[in-house]
């Protein structure tokens, strides 16, 4: 890929020569006779020439079995192809990548939970916990993201929402309502997570993604009814977060590359401490596709009669970090279509991205600079790594956008101007272009001063 950029001739900082300052002096004699305006800065937008093609998806999208499908850059979410992906779905067991990094954020690991009548009923597949069993919350993550027990998500939840709630009530002393209540007060946390990582199509009813419709009034009084659902584009961008910019990303990549995990339920013990209790439990992963390609890092499978075969994942390789996310690929007996198409679109990652700086330095013609002591300014950009994958297609230029003038007083720092980068149309990087310098207005009490320090001092 070839990006042609515009150089304008190189400059230097001006200095005050004498003929400059005497000149200047009659200007200032001449402005203190009429009124000074407030300066009106003026941009100019100067376009970088590059070259511009739509991504080639050479059929790629064509031999995917899913519904809906997108491969992302996990380093900025730039989806670089998709299938649908903008697509509303419902989207199984993937919910849980949110479940279990939620419960990291907002949870120790070594809290003791107690599971309540409500989440022991949870259909398979299922821990089988019965109310009143206490186990650690970091056990139950390995249960919830190894073999996808959707009465682990529900303790979890249920544990998080009492705690939202205040007061340390055990879930196992809960009602059937206040168990709903808290889990629902847990679905609420996964909607404020969803909206603030930018996922603007997705909502969450339920935290194990069994198939659900939350019916509520809005602030207009009107009933609403949503559905567990969320979009292929939405949910690798889940995935991005939890494994590239969470703060307990590193604890979420241990527990879903971890082959196999057994642990127990814990029982009180009459000196007051936990203690483990009788019953032993052992979790294998499902996820066979950490075998399967170089550089799987993560991910997670999901299943309902209504959302088909599902998948997140991602996968690290030659400096590239890819999340992928598969929606209804399938149903049975086409369980294994959905590690064709992670196969594929990572496959189509690798071949066809390289990770590029797009940064290129621009010499910028210093800007003149009306009723000040210099003439003009020199203008700066920080120097910056913006590094991203491309593909030979991608379009990127760069705009630089500049003021024709400025009015002094002008002062160093001063963000007068970007430098603006586009992928494909779309903005990317937007870097500030400052002033290098301060420039003194040009004022009789300037020039008075002056002149006493070149005749008298």
């Amino acid at each position: 890929m070839q990006m042609k950029y515009f150089h304008s001739k190189s400059f230097r900082s001006k200095t005050i020569r004498p003929r400059f300052f005497f000149t200047k002096i009659y200007q200032a004699m001449f402005l203190s006779c009429v009124l000074i305006l407030s300066p009106v800065v003026l941009f100019s937008v100067q376009t970088i020439e590059a070259c511009a093609q739509e991504n080639d998806k050479d059929g790629t999208t064509s031999e995917l079995y899913a519904l809906s499908a997108v491969l992302m850059d996990a380093d900025n979410g730039r989806i670089l192809l998709q299938k649908n992906g903008t697509e509303v779905l419902p989207m199984a067991s993937t919910t849980k990548i949110m479940t279990c990094i939620l419960a990291l954020e907002q949870a120790n690991p070594d809290d003791y939970v107690s599971v309540s009548s409500y989440a022991a009923g949870m259909p398979k597949v299922h821990l089988g916990v019965r109310k009143g069993d206490v186990f650690r919350l970091g056990d139950l993550l390995y249960s919830l993201m190894l073999e996808s027990h959707n009465d682990s998500a529900a303790i979890i939840a249920e544990h998080v929402g009492n705690c939202l709630a205040g007061g340390g009530k055990r879930s196992a002393d809960n009602s059937e309502e206040e168990s709903k209540e808290a889990i629902l007060r847990f679905a609420g946390l996964m909607n404020a997570k969803a909206e603030e990582i930018g996922c603007a199509d997705t909502f969450f009813v339920t935290p194990n993604g069994l198939d659900a419709i939350l019916t509520y009034q809005d602030d207009s009084g009107n009933e609403v009814q949503r559905q567990h659902s969320t979009t292929a584009s939405d949910l690798a961008r889940i995935m991005s977060y939890c494994i590239m910019d969470s703060p307990k990303k590193e604890e979420f990549l241990t527990i879903t590359r971890t082959p196999a995990y057994s642990f127990s339920d814990y029982k009180l013990g009459e000196d007051g401490q936990w203690a483990a209790g009788g019953r032993q439990f052992s979790c294998n992963n499902h996820n066979a596709f950490l075998n399967m390609m170089e550089g799987a890092l993560s991910g997670k499978t999901g299943f309902t009669g209504k959302a088909g075969y599902c998948y997140v994942g991602a996968l690290a390789r030659d400096g590239k970090t890819f999340t992928i996310a598969l929606l209804a690929c399938g149903w049975p007996n086409h369980k294994s279509w959905k590690w064709h198409d992670a196969k594929l679109l990572y496959e189509y990652g690798l071949s066809n991205f390289e990770k590029r700086n797009i940064y290129e330095k621009t010499d910028l013609s210093p800007v003149p600079v009306e009723g000040g002591i210099c003439e003009d300014t020199v203008l700066q950009v920080q120097e910056q790594d913006i590094s991203l994958l491309l593909s030979e297609q991608d379009e990127v230029h760069m705009e630089l956008e500049v003021p024709d003038s400025l009015t002094a007083p002008v002062e160093a720092g001063k963000t007068v101007g970007w430098e603006t980068y586009y992928v494909n149309g779309e903005v990317y990087a937007q870097l500030p272009i400052t002033t290098a310098e301060d420039v003194l207005e040009l004022t009789y009490r300037y020039c008075l001063d002056r002149i006493l320090e070149l005749f008298w001092l």
